[in-house]
């Protein structure tokens, strides 16, 4: 989601998404609880995306050492590289990766995974939403359809989330019809393109570099909880064969976030 309006309006925008949707919470209960499991025995650092403030307060409150370090003029994370991290030798480092991937421009995408292999992370958690793209080049067609596959489930949800005159819908509609626009057009070609991949095209680039970590039960259980405060509709899909990686936010039986946890092979 683009950060069109000021600080206070956006983060508000948030979390009356949050309070309505599991659309966005779904990959963060994921993913901390892989996290938190990875880390169990040797919790020395651990960085997450969030706001310094609220992350130094939390990690005095439970005795953690943190220190949150800024990675300054880095217009996305396809120019990432290793010595901006500021990581130092004995660290425990998990890599938690929220929709991040899917705004890196398509050939810095490797690039992305290198610098993330080189630091040898414990754990890296990997959130997308579950749609294809990235074809505009070869076949617009395809990447018309996806769109329209895609954002009807994303409109509907909204529909039933919201009221039928909320403020609150009306500037998420028109976040997603920004990201359609983006895809669509010669836009792509930044690298801030919007260029979400399936589960299954991100588990053939991230198996050549990681092996696969199952989510615990404990975890998905946190999951099941967290869907139950929502409306009906939404729904976990787990895995259907040993070659299927990764669990999936289900709206209406149709996948539209998958959320998966890999380790360094």
């Amino acid at each position: 989601m683009e950060k069109n309006y000021c600080f206070d309006t956006y983060m508000k925008l948030i979390l009356k998404f949050q309070e309505v949707s599991p659309w966005t919470t779904f990959g963060h209960v994921a993913s901390n609880g892989a996290i938190l499991e990875a880390l169990e025995d040797s919790l020395q650092k651990l960085i997450i995306k969030e706001t310094r403030q609220r992350m130094e307060k939390f990690s005095r409150l439970m005795g953690v050492p943190f220190k949150f370090h800024v990675i300054n003029e880095l217009d996305n994370p396809g120019e990432l590289r290793k010595e901006d991290l500021d990581i130092e030798d004995g660290e425990a480092i998990a890599v938690n990766c929220v929709q991040a991937l899917q705004r890196v421009h398509v050939e810095k995408r490797e690039h992305v995974l290198d610098v993330i292999r080189s630091i040898r992370p414990c754990i890296i958690t990997l959130v997308e939403e579950e749609a294809d793209l990235t074809s505009t080049r070869n076949d617009f067609i395809k990447c018309f359809d996806e769109c329209l596959r895609f954002s009807k489930s994303y409109f509907d949800m909204l529909e039933e989330s919201f009221p039928p005159i909320s403020t609150e819908r009306i500037k998420l509609e028109r976040e997603q019809w920004m990201n359609i626009s983006r895809a669509l057009t010669c836009h792509g070609e930044s690298g801030g393109a919007y260029r979400p991949k399936k589960g299954t095209q991100w588990n053939e680039m991230l198996k050549q570099a990681f092996c696969p970590s199952q989510f615990s039960d404990d975890v998905l259980s946190d999951v099941r909880a967290l869907l139950k405060r929502y409306k009906s509709g939404w729904d976990l899909t787990l895995p259907q064969s040993d070659h299927e990686i990764g669990i999936h936010l289900n709206w209406k039986e149709e996948n539209v976030v998958w959320a998966s946890a890999w380790r360094p092979s």
